[in-house]
């Protein structure tokens, strides 16, 4: 019988056309995945079953019908950076505690208002800062990746799926979602993609809405799918994109049928090769890797020119300046006042400070300390205004790229996953994983990180792609030649299904999980 979970999204759109399947046995299925892998996985800090099934059966009626909407009867993850109307929404923050938004999500409704079916909410990093799912208050997702010994055997290492959006892409990578929403400020898409060997991109900015998502950093956060395809992943990304009235930065331009694009191979293309992304540090697999993705697009037609983008070493310093500045603005207004967590103190100031001393987590707190101080009068100059400058002087370097390729390539992380724990301690350690990513968020630009190769550990590496404003269409040409070249991997060993090993404070059954935390929760 057929693993209705281990489908693409694009294979079970066409079962579900051909009613070789139906959108309650599909939905059923991921249910079930969901409840054998979550309590060692954590990918799900809430899962819908309820309204899951209710939107699958309406989704067989349309279908039978003949009614079909693009999406019709496909289940999905949603990151729980999304406000859903009526379900609860926390950004994965104790401060949010039971906050249930009166409002959808511009994305969000546009899958729904495709057919969608949504399977719960997806564990993330605490308000998006982290690139390990480690920040989380449910506690850390798990990848459902292993490494492999030296006698070819796998360990029981717990490894990190990547962050922010370490609950899509470990739930996709594991089978418990067709597909998964997700965001990315300097990474939090395509770093975990990478690690997880699933495919993830960050469209344009101003591509996809970003009304009703949780905000981290205005001008760099951006809605964007992980997927298990490149053609899974175009297939989302043409609903989730649109323009909105709602979110003034939304562009109103048309949106492609991405996945029209695919078969148009990549004969001609130019693709660039940024020296200065030879960093220090690299893993030499990963640099090994480049290489050959170079000769895979070149073998495919392609023209490989070498380029420079002499400010890239500047991306990461600035980057750490401006997202935690804008991080501080965004995160004044959870006070305990209006919703949320509330922990009443002697006076309003009081209050004020003991909620948010409880209810943020160690990292928001540095971001917003650090965001607060670079603000600050005297270093306001120094600092922010400084790092701004810089982001135009990276935009300006793609500007002139773009006179003479199409596409750049890189990788997308300096190294393959790590273990849980691994890096916690050391916060630059952790910046750095966003070395080769943050230079798109800064400048704006779409980007990929498309599945290429294995470490030497059996865990997978990404490369990533990076396109002119408004180009995805091009990325998902040259990602579908670098998928073609690679191969799909080979899913994960559903190792969880024999062990049972691990626990997690998240429930599988329909319970909401509960961050800890002291004071009492309002609505």
């Amino acid at each position: 019988m057929t693993d209705l979970t281990a489908l693409t999204l694009a294979e079970a759109r066409d079962k579900l056309k051909t009613k070789e399947v139906s959108a309650t046995e599909l939905t059923k299925a991921h249910l079930s995945a969901i409840e054998a892998a979550n309590a060692t996985i954590n990918a799900y800090v809430l899962v819908t079953p309820e309204h899951a099934l209710a939107q699958a059966k309406a989704s067989d009626e349309r279908l039978r019908k003949g009614e079909a909407r693009p999406l019709e009867g496909l289940p999905l993850g949603n990151k729980d950076l999304f406000a859903t109307r009526g379900i609860r929404t926390t950004a994965c923050s104790k401060i949010l505690d039971d906050f249930r938004p009166t409002y959808e999500s511009t994305v969000g409704q546009n899958l729904w208002d495709a057919g969608a079916v949504m399977l719960g909410k997806l564990n993330n990093d605490e308000f998006a800062m982290g690139s390990s799912n480690e920040t989380s208050a449910f506690g850390p997702v798990v990848s459902p990746w292993r490494r492999r010994g030296k006698d070819g055997k796998p360990t029981t290492d717990k490894l990190v799926p990547g962050g922010s959006s370490g609950g899509s892409s470990a739930a996709v990578a594991a089978d418990l979602c067709l597909a998964a929403t997700a965001t990315d400020t300097g990474g939090s898409i395509r770093q975990p993609a990478a690690l997880t060997g699933t495919v993830g991109i960050k469209p344009t900015y101003g591509r996809c809405s970003r009304w009703g998502i949780v905000a981290f950093a205005s001008s760099l956060d951006q809605a964007g799918p992980i997927a298990k395809t490149v053609r899974d992943a175009a297939i989302m990304l043409r609903t989730m994109a649109s323009h909105d009235p709602k979110d003034t930065t939304s562009v109103n331009a048309p949106v492609p049928n991405y996945e029209a694009a695919l078969g148009k191979g990549i004969k001609g293309l130019r693709v660039g090769v940024p020296k200065e992304y030879r960093v220090d540090g690299m893993s030499k697999e990963i640099e090994k890797l480049w290489d050959e993705g170079i000769q895979w697009l070149k073998s495919a037609g392609a023209t490989i020119h070498e380029i420079s983008l002499p400010h890239t070493k500047y991306a990461l310093p600035a980057y750490y300046i401006v997202a935690p500045a804008e991080a501080s603005s965004n995160l004044a207004r959870y006070d305990g006042v209006r919703y949320g967590l509330r922990v009443p103190g002697k006076d309003l100031i009081d209050t004020y400070e003991n909620t948010r001393a409880a209810g943020f987590g160690k990292e928001v707190r540095r971001r917003i300390l650090i965001g607060t101080y670079v603000l600050s009068a005297g270093y306001y100059d120094a600092y922010y205004l400084k790092a701004q400058k810089v982001r135009t002087l990276i935009k300006r370097d793609f500007d002139e790229a773009w006179s003479k390729v199409d596409v750049v390539l890189t990788p997308t992380t300096p190294s393959p996953a790590f273990a849980s724990g691994e890096k916690t301690g050391d916060p630059l350690a952790m910046y750095l994983e966003d070395i080769f990513t943050v230079t798109v968020n800064m400048a704006g630009l779409p980007g990929m990180s498309v599945p290429a190769g294995l470490s030497s550990q059996g865990t997978p590496l990404g490369l990533q792609l990076i396109g002119q404003p408004f180009g995805e269409e091009t990325l998902f040409r040259v990602g579908q030649a670098i998928e073609d070249a690679a191969g799909r991997f080979k899913a994960p060993e559903r190792w969880w299904l024999g062990d049972g090993s691990g626990s997690s404070p998240a429930s599988a059954k329909g319970k909401a999980t509960k961050p800890a935390a002291k004071g009492k929760g309002k609505r």
